[in-house]
């Protein structure tokens, strides 16, 4: 029995074993990957203390930081969570895809998840030609032939990070323009190994054991055209995979987890944190701090448990722990 389960390991999940872990709660943190979205993203500029710092660097000390302190970590899907019959009200049940955990308290702060296109082929050829992070894999495809489509901002990055690293990129675009910030569409216009594809879907990807060729519609024509690629990044936007929590917490329309200003939801002992809540802004640095408001939360809600004093800081000094004393369970 844990006393704190965090599902998710970027900005939001690791702050929050970070600060549970500082308190001595006995704390694991079920994540598929460790940087979420910060993965998508070569240079962050805007994190207090850091000049320019990588997502993967920002995540890597984060969950070095939260290890040092006792945080333990199973890289696995969650898939249900549910009240434990046997502590009704006391305590949940985790279930991954390979196991079951059991917990006093639950954070959530698994972010969310890139969407998918929904056409032929796209399921088969998922880490074969199939991306969502640029960053991530671009170098897999240096002097390739790639392609990105999408729009706006996280779109326009994936294509200007992927033009340093690809022979050429097609940019493949529902407009006749790209869409985003004005300074961004023309440094994208002005790259001469990026080929854009106006006013266009994709129909289907074709490949067998990797993707060779994309099949993009014209909006206006109707016309469908061959390209031969040996990448796609998909860059549409995100969703938040909520729908094990329904009637479980309060969700809004969008499927984000309802919070309260201590990042409560709407179920006792279940808190929340990150992108996957209706907090306004999603920005690591706003995750991280909402991390650590739900960690404090559920530290207090466990120590209301357990009979014992609630706090309203972290300000101890608390040597971290040999590595030795933190072993990873799996």
């Amino acid at each position: 029995m844990y006393d704190i389960i965090i599902v998710g390991g970027s900005a939001a999940g690791l702050t929050s074993a970070l600060y549970t872990s500082r308190q001595g709660m006995n704390t694991l943190v079920i994540t598929k990957d460790i940087g979420g979205q910060m993965l998508l993203t070569n240079e962050i500029q805007n994190y207090p203390g850091f000049h320019s710092i990588s997502g993967f660097e920002l995540a890597t000390k984060l969950k070095e930081q939260a290890e040092s302190y006792g945080a333990n970590f199973v890289y696995d899907e969650v898939t249900g969570l549910e009240e434990d019959k046997d502590c009704p009200g006391m305590c949940f049940k985790v279930k991954t895809l390979q196991d079951t955990f059991n917990a006093l308290s639950v954070i959530l702060a698994f972010g969310k998840t890139p969407m998918d296109l929904g056409v032929p082929g796209e399921q088969e050829l998922k880490g074969r030609g199939v991306s969502y992070c640029a960053v991530c894999d671009g170098p897999l495809f240096r002097g390739k032939v790639v392609s990105v489509i999408g729009s706006g901002e996280q779109a326009l990055d994936a294509v200007n990070y992927l033009s340093s690293v690809a022979k050429s990129v097609y940019f493949i675009h529902n407009y006749d323009r790209p869409i985003g910030s004005e300074e961004m569409v023309q440094q994208i216009l002005s790259l001469p190994n990026v080929q854009r594809v106006p006013n266009s879907r994709v129909k289907e990807l074709i490949g067998d054991t990797k993707l060779r060729k994309i099949v993009t519609q014209n909006t206006k024509d109707h016309s469908l055209t061959e390209i031969e690629s040996d990448a796609i990044f998909i860059e549409i936007g995100y969703i938040a995979k909520t729908d094990f929590l329904r009637g479980l917490v309060e969700l809004n329309d969008k499927g984000e987890v309802k919070v309260d200003k201590e990042c409560k939801t709407s179920h006792h002992g279940i808190f929340a944190a990150g992108d996957v809540t209706d907090i306004a802004f999603k920005q690591a640095v706003i995750s991280a701090a909402e991390g650590a408001v739900a960690a404090l939360s559920a530290y207090n809600y466990v120590q209301r448990i357990k009979g014992k004093t609630a706090i309203r800081n972290d300000w101890r000094s608390i040597q971290p722990k040999k590595k030795s004393d933190n072993l990873l369970k799996i």
